[in-house]
């Protein structure tokens, strides 16, 4: 398994608004993109792992039935400071992850949970750090 995560030095040397950071996942587990509990269990951990605060309940549908190379599970959880949010495609077992937030929050932990319940043979993050 490989990833790569940026440093995070320049939130804490430069006033950014936020982050946004995108998770590109290859090589999942078919059965596992494809169980909704599993979805959801993955985002209770992943916001208290990265210290968040959901609002309300996870949004889960799935979608594009009618391309199987697009197809799978989009979910959207709210969270006081944002929003995570992804796309899963079953065919390609390809996953689509990221975490939006004006509290920092660490990649590498994203990348953890993405591991354990994705497992993946490969994740390409970017981070993003915002200011208008």
């Amino acid at each position: 398994m490989d990833w790569v995560v940026p440093s995070m030095e320049p939130m804490a040397r430069t006033p950014f608004w936020g982050k946004h950071s995108f998770f590109d996942c290859a090589g999942c587990s078919i059965l596992r993109l494809k169980d909704p509990d599993n979805i959801t269990e993955f985002l209770s951990e992943l916001v208290d792992r990265i210290d968040m605060k959901a609002y309300g309940d996870p949004i889960l549908a799935h979608f594009a039935t009618h391309d199987p190379t697009k197809g799978g599970y989009t979910f959207a959880q709210m969270i006081e400071t944002s929003l995570i949010d992804g796309h899963l495609v079953e065919e390609t077992r390809e996953a689509y992850i990221s975490v939006h937030s004006c509290k920092d929050f660490d990649s590498s932990e994203v990348v953890k949970c993405i591991e354990k319940y994705f497992l993946p043979n490969h994740i390409t993050v970017q981070d993003h750090y915002r200011q208008a």
